[in-house]
């Protein structure tokens, strides 16, 4: 895509409309037993209490054995699942949620599959039109099979250096680590397969680094204020996310008008490819050739006090209660038979 014929993005519309009754009891799930267990339980709470402060009967649930039978003796008008990580992102809980027909806010399983899975889902979207770093996908027998200084060495001379390697599978930038010198890429692929047995190598692109949350409340996906990112350690890494005051988050972007419109597009349009549903953030780079870079998609953002959908929620004029009630709303929605 280019800027040249890029849409103007959506205004955003507010999320009025009656809140969840108390007959409609909501379930907020978070927690796991993912690696990204703290900040879920983080984005479960601020999402829970945003819901009750417009009058919804909520519950706060972790997943574990008692889930189920909960569900089953008691059904929910509807879950949120605010679960991060492969364990609340790969599509196997909202699995469990349809086979009880327990209407949920999100993306669909299969979705879930395709966007939790970095190097199928810019695949996906770099069909779509989309740019998307170049990069490969390897798994860690690869390297033990055929030796990882020549596969490394391989690597290094078809990508050159910089690098970004990452686990294939994960969220919050764990295991992630920019590379600068060929010496550094061994302990980067140690610290990618702490998470994972699939490690996705790709060129470093410089630029801005912004988020932009798609949601979609049953009217069509819309684009959210765009959130530019500039961590005081120049990678926007684990700690970098979850601790106040070490990044500086500045929405809207200060962009153009015309790289507003685009990287709102290409937001929407990763959301519409990958098949997802309600809320999605998508994760660009914008370089100082005004290249829009599709880095990856979340299906389950956080909603913590430093996640980016929230302020752009906040920068769009928007009450968080609001929009995460109207996409309760839509997820019951869903569940009740068209005649």
């Amino acid at each position: 895509m280019s800027s040249s014929d890029a849409p103007t993005a959506p205004a955003p519309r507010p999320a009025d409309g009656p809140a969840p009754s108390r007959q409609g009891r909501v379930v907020v799930l978070a927690g796991g037993l993912s690696h990204e267990r703290d900040v879920s339980l983080r984005s479960g709470r601020r999402v829970a209490e945003a819901l009750r402060g417009t009058g919804a009967e909520v519950e706060e649930r972790d997943v574990d054995a008692s889930l189920l039978p909960s569900l089953t003796a008691d059904p929910p008008a509807c879950v949120v699942p605010m679960l991060h990580g492969e364990t609340g992102e790969d599509g196997a809980i909202r699995e469990v949620l349809e086979l009880l027909d327990v209407p949920y806010v999100g993306a669909p399983p299969a979705a879930c599959r395709t966007a939790f899975d970095k190097p199928v889902a810019k695949a996906v979207v770099a069909r779509a039109g989309i740019d998307t770093p170049e990069g490969v996908c390897l798994p860690h027998e690869t390297f033990r099979e055929l030796g990882a200084a020549e596969v490394m060495a391989a690597l290094v001379a078809r990508l050159g250096l910089p690098l970004m390697v990452k686990p294939a599978k994960s969220g919050s930038a764990l295991g992630c680590s920019v590379v600068h010198t060929a010496e550094e890429l061994p302990s980067a692929m140690v610290n990618a397969f702490a998470y994972g047995d699939v490690a996705l190598l790709e060129r470093f692109v410089v630029g801005i680094e912004v988020a932009v949350p798609v949601i979609d409340d049953g009217s069509g996906p819309r684009a959210l204020p765009a959130v530019a990112i500039r961590p005081d350690g120049g990678v926007y890494d684990y700690t970098a996310r979850y601790t106040a005051g070490s990044t500086e988050f500045t929405t809207p972007a200060p962009l153009h008008e015309a790289l507003t419109a685009l990287v709102a597009r290409v937001a929407v349009t990763a959301h519409e490819v990958l098949g997802l549903r309600d809320v999605s953030r998508s994760d660009l780079i914008v370089d100082a050739d005004g290249r829009v870079w599709f880095l990856e998609v979340n299906v389950a953002p956080g909603f913590t006090e430093t996640s980016t959908v929230p302020l752009a929620i906040q920068a769009a004029g928007l009450d968080l209660g609001k929009v995460c009630a109207s996409l309760v709303q839509a997820a019951v929605a869903r569940s009740i038979p068209q005649e």
